[in-house]
């Protein structure tokens, strides 16, 4: 719900300004005076300023400079008598965004401060649009096995609270695609979403980047600037990587969830916002916390809701379906002629283990469209190899009989996939080339989840 600070010093007035902008749906609080304005500025997060030019002590000019530095993106608008239009000029060219005379029509006002927070809005997209942050569409998510399935069930019912999620998966796996769907399917589907790649700022830049800094906070910093938290004020956060945030920011970041609040470097008090964080990680968190590289209290309070997003070796049935998303959609942006991909091109990309999981898959279509000069993408498009270094890592913490039966099953998998790619999925030929009976290789298959 969007707040607006009333600041008028007549008691009835403030009163009857609060039950209309209560009627709209808006969230409104009252201030008779600049000081007490002021205090409100710093202690609530106020999405709309709507001052008399009039007040007793400093003028409303004095609030509207104050409310300009605390955000610069925050409107405000005057209210003044007839004879005081000079005044509200001099508003209009400190940068209120409008002003309207007394007496005047509620529905007038009302229409007006819609007006100003839908600019807003706008202005915050533009800004998040610049750093491509943005994304208005509805995500699509494809497959149909069991296990995304579940993930899409838990989405679904996570999506309408406000809860954090913790979103695990190797990289690649689409953890992004994920929390964008989050964020599409909740009641802050109209609001920012904001990406932050924790692993991709340079450690020094992070903390401006999520808090903002105040003007003057360090050299070069000539003016106040939000950061992406702040940006972020009624929509969701999307923090990926958030294993490599040192302690320090990691501490900043739990005053975020537990008190709703951030400080902007060289900031002189908090800032009370209202986020959805989603945070995601390819490490192992609970495992960094017992080497005290994480915060435990941190870890509680991102893994309210944990959902685990499977790599795609482990839904082959989605690989179909994910190439041909991805050829269509490759086929639309090159604008080359319609593709299909061939039954041997389908059993090849099936027959994968994808370390790079869906990023790497899509990759692989992006390059097979511009490749193929046809109108049937064929396994020579793909550019696939095979060899060991595909083959799922080995954990080397297990016991040494646990680790001969890894290196079987990692040595079996890969002989298996090159023999169904040379037979072009013939399970039969490639019985004979393994030399091992058609019903054997067939229990192989299902074992080690080959199967198309």
């Amino acid at each position: 719900m969007q707040c607006i600070l009333i600041v008028e010093d007549r008691e009835s007035m403030a009163g009857m300004l609060k039950a209309t902008l209560e009627g709209e749906g808006f969230k409104a609080v009252t201030a008779s005076d600049s000081s007490s304005a002021l205090k409100k500025l710093r202690e609530e997060r106020i999405d709309l300023v709507l001052t008399d030019l009039k007040l007793p002590g400093k003028s409303g000019i004095e609030v509207l400079r104050a409310s300009r530095e605390g955000d610069a993106l925050r409107p405000v608008i005057v209210m003044t008598a007839y004879g005081s239009i000079e005044g509200a000029v001099q508003a209009m060219r400190i940068g209120a965004y409008d002003f309207i005379t007394k007496p005047f029509d509620t529905e007038h006002l009302v229409l007006l401060i819609k007006r100003a927070l839908e600019n807003q809005r706008m202005v915050t997209e533009n800004i998040l649009l610049k750093e491509e942050l943005g994304q208005k569409s509805m995500p699509v998510i494809i497959g149909k096995s069991p296990l995304i399935e579940e993930v899409a069930q838990r989405l679904r019912r996570v999506a309408p609270v406000k809860s954090t999620v913790l979103l695990l998966g190797e990289s690649g796996t689409g953890k992004e695609l994920f929390a964008r769907a989050i964020h599409s399917l909740s009641p802050r589907r109209d609001y920012p979403f904001v990406a932050i790649n924790c692993a991709a700022i340079p450690e020094n830049l992070l903390e401006s980047e999520l808090f903002g800094y105040e003007k003057g906070a360090y050299t070069g910093a000539d003016r106040t600037k939000p950061g992406k938290l702040e940006l972020a004020h009624l929509g969701t956060v999307f923090l990926d990587e958030v294993g490599e945030l040192d302690l320090s920011l990691q501490a900043k970041l739990l005053r975020v969830l537990q008190e709703g609040e951030i400080e902007r470097v060289g900031g002189v008090g908090p800032l009370k916002i209202d986020v959805r964080v989603v945070a995601a990680s390819n490490k192992n968190i609970e495992k960094e916390v017992q080497e005290k590289k994480f915060r435990e209290d941190l870890f509680y309070r991102l893994n309210v809701f944990p959902i685990d997003i499977p790599p795609l070796r482990k839904r082959r049935e989605d690989i179909p379906l994910l190439a041909r998303y991805f050829a269509k959609k490759y086929v639309s942006e090159i604008k080359s002629g319609e593709k299909t991909i061939s039954p041997e091109a389908l059993q090849a990309l099936s027959s994968g283990y994808w370390r790079g999981n869906v990023r790497e898959l899509e990759n692989t279509i992006e390059r097979a469209v511009i490749l193929c000069d046809g109108d049937t993408i064929k396994p020579e498009h793909l550019c696939l190899t095979s060899c060991p270094a595909a083959a799922e890592p080995l954990n080397m913490d297990s016991p040494l009989e646990e680790i001969s039966r890894q290196a079987q099953k990692a040595a079996e998998t890969e002989r298996i996939r090159h023999a169904l790619a040379e037979s072009k999925g013939n399970k039969t030929r490639a019985a004979e080339a393994l030399k091992v009976s058609y019903k054997t290789l067939l229990t192989k298959i299902k074992e080690y989840g080959l199967e198309q």
